[in-house]
């Protein structure tokens, strides 16, 4: 149990995170965040790094939607700066490259250089496995976006350092536990997660999220998304900065839950020092 899953190849940007969030715990690379989620679910891991959302890029795939129905509890969250290198094959020159692969995710962190060389855009499922990936074909031509840990690991030399589009680009990742492990009210800056569905009656949502702005509660994060194949049928998974034991967010819980016709915590945990300007 002294391991953390995360999605990706051994050298990934959610390895990194593994590495620097949580460095006693051995990572354990998977395939997709679906099995990810099933190695904590069966014991095969004790937590798991998701990616959840990029400050260039937005959200994460589906992870909100996954996340939901996975049965697992958000116990922390990191945030990373991700700095994306160009990895091509020894000898190979920034003029070669016609072809550049990675996550969509990198390509669209990095849409820059790659227009600026005229590259086409290939994508793989993850930025640790591009890297390998260009390695085995041995084609000068093609280059990957990957970390500088894969770069090392694959011994291949970075083209170009840094080519994410902004300075500012970071992603922000939830760890998940098969318990929950909230955080105590008294333990510092909380964010607490959790999903809910609004009640089919007019303005539904405005009046749900009007107890937030009552009771003075900041929302960092709102996303809506379909369920059960139905167009009407709206579930939101929420962010805010507090604790559900804090007077004004109990408040704001409280009024969201009788406007809803479901209300689920995710998760109750120390905000990361990230959202301070430290990091």
């Amino acid at each position: 149990m002294k391991t953390i899953a995360f999605q990706g190849e051994i050298g990934a940007n959610s390895h990194a995170a593994c590495l620097e969030a949580r460095p006693g715990l051995d990572p354990l690379p998977c395939q997709t965040f679906e099995d990810a989620f099933q190695a904590v679910r069966d014991g095969t891991a004790a937590l798991a790094m998701i990616a959840i959302e990029n400050s260039i890029a937005g959200r994460v795939g589906d992870v909100h939607q996954l996340l939901p129905e996975s049965g697992l509890y958000v116990v922390g969250e990191h945030f990373a700066m991700i700095h994306h290198q160009l990895i091509g094959l020894p000898g190979a020159q920034l003029a070669d490259i016609r072809t550049v692969r990675s996550h969509p995710m990198a390509l669209g962190q990095c849409r820059k250089v790659i227009r600026e060389l005229g590259a086409v855009a290939v994508k793989t499922a993850d930025t640790a496995g591009a890297v390998r990936e260009i390695k085995e074909a041995g084609d000068p031509s093609a280059a990957a976006l990957g970390s500088r840990l894969a770069a090392q690991l694959h011994d291949l030399p970075i083209l170009r350092a840094d080519v994410e589009d902004a300075a500012h680009n970071a992603t922000r990742f939830v760890i998940l536990a098969r318990e929950p492990d909230d955080a105590e009210p008294d333990s510092g800056r909380c964010v607490t997660s959790f999903i809910f569905q609004v009640r089919n009656i007019p303005a539904a949502l405005y009046k749900a999220m009007g107890g937030f702005a009552t009771n003075g509660v900041n929302m960092t994060k709102l996303e809506s998304y379909q369920i059960g194949g139905s167009f009407t049928a709206t579930q939101f998974y929420a962010d805010i900065e507090g604790h559900p034991e804090d007077p004004n967010v109990k408040l704001a819980l409280e009024e969201l839950g009788y406007f809803s016709s479901e209300l689920r915590i995710l998760g109750v945990y120390r905000a990361h020092p990230f959202r301070l300007g430290r990091t």
